[in-house]
């Protein structure tokens, strides 16, 4: 039986007396709107955009520049965190996996890799938890995510916050959103590979 992590988050957050810090890794401006929208009640929020699979580079400075726009649009108190475009990092383990299927090894890979890095600064930087957007998209599987950053932090004080943002109609939410601030929506996941195996 797969797990409900949309009620497990909500649970988590009834446990709540205030708000709590959270670093949030998104993929894209799009797929980040609903999940603000859906969790700035019980955090203050910190976007993280660290996606090292986007190529070629002007296609990662054209999404990330449409992340800064719509926060800048938001004006919501959610704050943004850059770091340097790291394709190496995704090349290197993604090295001998690059047939594989859309949503095989080599994305589980590379979930794990954004996952861990939102870990590590998130650690450094005294957040109370770490989160993805990932889940809200229904190419990506939920139960490996959640498993990936539950297992990330089992032994350590900063939480994985799990999550389906997919669920109560969160990817629909993200389509009008992203129609409403007129957002540049892609139309491969970032990564080369997955754009050729089409």
């Amino acid at each position: 039986m797969k797990n409900d992590y949309n009620k497990l988050m909500f649970e988590e957050i009834d446990t709540f007396k205030c708000k709590k810090k959270l670093l949030l890794h998104s993929c894209c401006g799009p797929c980040s709107t609903s999940v603000i929208e859906r969790l700035l009640p019980f955090f203050n929020i910190t976007i993280l955009y660290y996606n090292p699979n986007i190529e070629p580079v002007s296609e990662y400075i054209k999404r990330k520049n449409e992340q800064i726009r719509l926060l800048k649009e938001l004006n919501n108190g959610v704050k943004f965190l850059d770091i340097d475009y790291d394709n190496e990092a995704f090349k290197k383990i993604s090295k001998g996996l690059e047939k594989e299927k859309e949503g095989g090894a080599r994305c589980h890979k590379c979930y794990y890799l954004r996952l861990f890095k939102t870990y590590e600064i998130a650690l450094k930087n005294g957040y109370d938890y770490f989160a993805t957007t990932l889940t809200v998209s229904p190419y990506k599987n939920s139960e490996v995510i959640n498993k990936m950053g539950l297992s990330i932090s089992k032994d350590s004080t900063l939480k994985f916050l799990v999550s389906d943002f997919k669920k109560q109609d969160g990817y629909k939410r993200s389509i009008i959103l992203a129609k409403k601030y007129n957002l540049y929506r892609q139309d491969y996941c970032g990564c080369l590979y997955a754009k050729i195996g089409e």
